[in-house]
């Protein structure tokens, strides 16, 4: 766990700002519709004799301005941008980190009160969430004086967790991802080694 750190802050500050107001909310059917991303990486495992050891995933969770809790950054999908845009957006407004969107995790139902408006009077909301490889985390970032950043892994995100819809991304659509993700990479990599030997000469 720790803060993290990063860039320039003129030049940084110079190019992001957070957008406010709903007037280019998307809707459909009565619904919010919202983007977000779990943002994640991969440390070295502590544990071994000094060989190499498997790596261990992370995940960047922020608290909360309404309560206790962790979340995953999300905000409302605009209507002129890519719902992949608009995740990789809410990343850098309220968590100060950029990278690649590896993989679309789900989509994800829930209801708020704060976001209840003529559009969508109960609440509803509809949730794109999607695995963000971090490749650069920043210093200063627009929600920075609201936001503070830990990096936890899996089971401690799960117990963090303040809403049960972001425990269910985790779960349901992350953990299982990233679990076929490393079981293809070990397949490829076993796949190149026997094609490896199969060639080399007596």
């Amino acid at each position: 766990m720790g803060l993290v750190d990063g860039f320039d802050k003129e030049e940084g500050m110079s190019e992001l700002v957070a957008r406010t107001g709903r007037h280019q909310q998307r809707y459909e059917h009565g619904c919010r519709l919202v983007a977000g991303c779990i943002p994640f990486r991969y440390r070295p495992s502590s544990e071994g004799d000094g060989e190499e050891s498997e790596k261990v995933v992370e995940v960047l969770m922020i608290n909360s301005t309404s309560g206790p809790g962790l979340l995953f950054p999300k905000g409302g999908w605009e209507n002129d941008e890519t719902v992949e845009e608009a995740a990789r957006r809410e990343a850098i407004e309220e968590a100060g980190v950029k990278g690649d969107l590896m993989g679309h995790l789900g989509y994800y139902d829930f209801k708020s009160k704060t976001l209840q408006d003529e559009f969508s009077p109960e609440g509803l909301c509809k949730a794109a969430m999607f695995a963000l490889l971090v490749k650069e985390e920043l210093q200063y970032w627009p929600e920075r004086s609201t936001r503070q950043r830990r990096w936890l892994t899996v089971p401690e995100a799960r117990e963090c967790c303040r809403h049960p819809w972001m425990r269910q991304a985790l779960v349901d659509g992350f953990t299982k991802w990233n679990a076929d993700r490393v079981e293809s990479s070990t397949a490829d990599e076993d796949d190149g080694s026997a094609t490896s030997l199969g060639s080399r000469s007596e």
